[in-house]
């Protein structure tokens, strides 16, 4: 009995080295599969085809109404390029940059730059919007997210929080936070209009 329980211990150290060698190539070929799968055929990356809040993917679509009733949906803006702001008026980083995108606004619409200015309305009161409209001369759309459907989808962190999408409709550069300095938001609309 000794000897077949040392015979029985060998075979299981031999077998050992087998199972790990076993696992390395299972995790690389699951590795190897994840990669193919995550590739189109032309080679590249399929991130900008997932919809993420994320840079280099797909912006997140989204439908809402203007304060003026009018609908938007995102997607429809294929082909131009993209701002997307989140706000509210009782925000000062908010106020504070709003100057600045109204002057991208007016300096660059006719290249192709969409600013679309999504009040965190859940959060904001509606009665307040008209008037801060009026103090900055805002001229872009903004639009109500009245129930977070815009918040969630681009998980809201902080406010403001801005989301550059090229005319693609990938998010180029993301800036959480603000305000955000005429410099920095001039650079970041000339990037996606190209």
């Amino acid at each position: 009995m000794g000897k077949n329980s040392v015979e029985i211990n060998a075979n299981t150290q031999d077998m050992k080295p087998n199972k790990r060698t076993f696992t390395y190539v299972t995790v690389l070929l699951l590795g190897l599969a994840w990669i193919f799968i995550s590739t189109d055929r032309s080679g590249t990356s399929t991130s900008g085809l997932i919809p993420a809040p994320q840079q280099g993917f797909l912006a997140p679509d989204f439908e809402l109404q203007t304060i003026t009733g009018e609908t938007i949906k995102l997607s429809d803006l294929r082909g131009q390029a993209v701002l997307v702001n989140l706000w509210a008026t009782w925000c000062p980083p908010c106020r504070a940059e709003m100057p600045a995108i109204e002057k991208m606004h007016n300096e660059y619409k006719d290249d192709g730059l969409v600013v679309l200015a999504v009040n965190m309305t859940y959060q904001d009161t509606a009665s307040n919007i008209t008037p801060f409209l009026d103090e900055y001369g805002l001229t872009f759309p903004i639009l109500l997210d009245v129930n977070n459907s815009v918040g969630t989808a681009y998980q809201l962190r902080s406010l403001p929080s801005s989301f550059f999408i090229d005319r693609d409709g990938i998010i180029t550069e993301v800036v959480i936070g603000g305000p955000m300095a005429e410099a920095l938001l001039r650079t970041r609309v000339e990037e996606i209009l190209k």
